[in-house]
């Protein structure tokens, strides 16, 4: 059976779209080939802007995640693959769901908790 990742990752972002809301993608970079600048990457991962007014060309198949940001002004193409996405949330509210790639299993973000720009909310409660 294929992951339910990539289904979930793109009916979130257009629900937090629709709701006017920035979306935003946590992701695991210890295995990704892909430059990102070094301030934005703290242990391993990195929060992108996936909002339309941030990228461009956004694509979420069922295997990879591709579009194209300016990184200090300079246009880059980025892919990497959907595996790598631990959680996809909203940047005013913290909504959203965190996936554990150990169980295969979903998590949802608290909404009571704001995320900082960086890091999601420490606080989860588990989905089943």
């Amino acid at each position: 059976m294929t992951s339910s990742t990539p289904y979930l990752i793109r009916g979130l972002y257009e629900w937090i779209v629709d709701n006017a809301m920035t979306p935003y993608l946590l992701v695991d970079v210890s295995e990704v080939d892909v430059y990102f600048p070094q301030d934005l990457i703290n242990d391993n991962k990195i929060v992108l802007n996936i909002s339309p007014s941030a990228v461009m060309n956004l694509l979420v198949d069922n295997a990879t995640i591709e579009f194209s940001a300016k990184f200090s002004g300079v246009d880059k193409f980025i892919s990497f693959p959907v595996s790598s996405v631990l959680a996809i949330y909203s940047r005013e509210h913290g909504s959203g769901m965190m996936f554990d790639k150990s169980e295969e299993s979903s998590e949802s973000i608290s909404q009571s908790n704001k995320p900082s720009d960086k890091i999601p909310p420490s606080v989860l409660r588990i989905v089943k």
